[in-house]
């Protein structure tokens, strides 16, 4: 039997589901995660893992600092060496570094919103263990949307909410993607990749009773002609969907669709 473009389509879209449901499911992707904690000047203990953490700023660039001895069982994620002294990181802003090991459990480095804190991944996550792929709606041809993309003369920086209130966070606008739907034009900022793959975080009339919040949908590059293909079966959720301890972006002012847009993942835990 000859395949149509119809069943091509579906066939990438399974795909790219496929992939999807995988990269979650790695041993330490953001299924895993089980705390997010803040790092302070004085040397302290933290949740789930051992040894004393830090910042420290006395060579005039702020350190994450970490001290333990080699019988507390850390050791250097990438080495396996085992952890046995002082040992100082630095990062920029919004960096992360899978620095250390203990048993199951990967602490990750990060810097958000000027300051340094750890998070925890832990491959035996009830989250990972327990995951069967996220809920989608059925694919829906009526979704893949053509659209303009209308870029600024110059990327603009919008300050924007994250999903932790403790973090501010920064969109950076590279222009606008219109479409029109049911007879009314919409416009939504979007972020640019380097391969110029534009990604819009938007909110639409589904959120909060089928899907999370808000989601994400990435695109290729806009055609010479300045047209680019939205298609919405491909919108995800962000990692804070899955994990009270993510600091995801919320979407720009305006980014929102007075819509029901039934394509994409659902909520996390929706049936």
């Amino acid at each position: 039997m000859t395949e149509t473009p119809a069943d091509a389509q579906l066939a990438r879209w399974q795909r790219f589901r496929d992939n999807r449901n995988a990269a979650l499911a790695e041993e330490h992707g953001w299924l895993t995660l089980t705390s997010f904690q803040w790092l302070t000047p004085e040397p302290s203990a933290v949740e789930l893992v051992p040894g004393l953490w830090h910042t420290d700023e006395s060579t005039g660039v702020e350190a994450a600092v970490l001290t333990a001895r080699a019988d507390e069982g850390l050791v250097f994620d990438e080495e396996g060496i085992p952890v046995d002294g002082t040992f100082s990181a630095h990062l920029s802003e919004d960096e992360s570094l899978n620095w250390v090991r203990y048993g199951t459990i990967v602490v990750e480095l990060a810097v958000r919103g000027g300051r340094y804190a750890i998070r925890t991944r832990d491959s035996a996550a009830p989250a990972r263990t327990g995951f069967r792929g996220v809920p989608v709606f059925p694919y829906a041809p009526e979704w893949v949307i053509e659209a303009r993309w209308e870029p600024y003369p110059a990327p603009r920086e919008v300050p924007i909410s994250t999903a932790n209130p403790l973090v501010d966070g920064v969109h950076v606008s590279a222009g606008e993607v219109v479409f029109s739907r049911h007879g009314h034009e919409y416009r939504l900022q979007a972020e640019q990749g380097r391969l110029k793959d534009l990604t819009i975080t938007f909110h639409d009339e589904t959120n909060g009773r089928t899907t999370d919040d808000w989601r994400k949908v990435t695109t290729a590059a806009p055609r010479p002609d300045g047209t680019v293909i939205v298609d919405f079966n491909r919108a995800i959720n962000y990692p804070s969907a899955f994990t009270p301890y993510g600091t995801c972006p919320m979407p720009v002012r305006g980014n929102s669709l007075d819509l029901a847009v039934e394509a994409g993942e659902k909520m996390a835990d929706e049936a």
